[in-house]
């Protein structure tokens, strides 16, 4: 049974290729008989095997087909294929468009009702992706560089009171606003998250994810802890919750300490942090490594997740 399945591929190329002629294709010598027997079961009774020269590659040999005029005049008839090519690895097949047409209107007929141009797969929810994890593990470096790649995601933008500093871009870095229409939309509830920070509010007002969900675009969030379990709150399962860790606390705690811009006491509070932080882990979908000089690959892990997102069965469905 097995070298009958392994050759019905050779045996249905040779047949839909006789226009050619000559066949030929890699083949163990011990199935040879399969391959005759096929054929006379099938009344060719005019084709001959032979080993037309053996492989120094491996046990295989080249099987060569070969048919009279006649018969292949007949199967030729037999047979919508206007061209074939095969090879030791593949073979091809070219079926005539009026041919496939008609085969196709005889089984709509059979069905009793036309066959559905629709797709099979409903088109994906958008989604709202939250990015967390401890300070000093790349965050900002992962996103940039996931936008650069995935510029259908849409990166949300905090909105802050404090002042634009030399160099930033409104609408970019931040939304800049003045207290009272920050606290004006704590009022309406439209901030999805927000917090006072060294005496200015930062948060993420829910507009501008309303409006690119409505488009159908996904959206990313760059959050804290504290943050992603307001989000949490918000849309429940049905966001998607990514936490990022280095490949060690070792690791993590050198990368603080080669940025050179904090002192002894405040890398401490920093390391500190990030252990009550990673405690968390388990609150989130998934947990990805962002290794030292490894940003390609984090970066590609999180596209993986969000295209496993987009292929679930049960889709997400976050929303307002």
């Amino acid at each position: 049974m097995t070298g009958l399945t392994t050759f019905l591929p050779f045996l249905r190329g040779t047949l839909l290729g006789l226009k050619l002629g000559v066949r030929q294709r890699h083949v163990l010598p011990d199935s040879h008989r399969i391959v005759e027997a096929s054929l006379a079961r099938a009344h060719v009774q005019c084709f001959s095997l032979r080993a037309c020269r053996a492989s120094k590659a491996s046990d295989a040999s080249t099987v060569c087909v070969e048919s009279s005029g006649r018969s292949l005049e007949w199967l030729a008839s037999k047979t919508p294929i206007r061209s074939y090519a095969s090879s030791a690895d593949a073979m091809n097949a070219t079926v005539s468009s009026s041919k496939q047409s008609q085969v196709l209107k005889e089984l709509e007929k059979v069905l009793g009702s036309p066959l559905d141009t629709q797709p099979q797969a409903p088109p994906p929810n958008p989604l709202v992706v939250v990015i967390s994890g401890p300070s000093g593990v790349g965050k900002d470096a992962v996103i940039k560089r996931l936008q650069e790649i995935r510029n259908e995601i849409h990166f949300v933008v905090t909105a802050t009171t404090r002042p634009k500093r030399p160099g930033e871009v409104e609408g970019v870095d931040y939304y800049f606003m003045s207290k009272p229409e920050f606290l004006d939309l704590i009022a309406r509830n439209e901030l999805i998250e927000h917090a006072l920070v060294y005496g200015d509010y930062k948060g993420v007002p829910k507009k501008q994810v309303r409006e690119c969900m409505s488009t159908g675009q996904d959206v990313l969030l760059r959050l804290d802890i504290q943050g992603a379990a307001t989000v949490r709150k918000l849309f429940g399962q049905e966001a998607v919750f990514i936490f990022l860790v280095a490949e060690s606390e070792v690791a993590l705690v050198e990368r603080l300490v080669e940025r050179k811009t904090e002192s002894i006491d405040k890398l401490l509070v920093r390391v500190a942090t990030a252990r009550e932080e990673v405690k968390h882990i388990n609150e989130f979908d998934y947990v990805v490594v962002n290794a030292d000089g490894q940003l390609e690959r984090t970066v590609s892990h999180l596209c993986s997740i969000i295209d496993a997102e987009k292929a679930r069965v049960q889709q997400r469905h976050a929303q307002f």
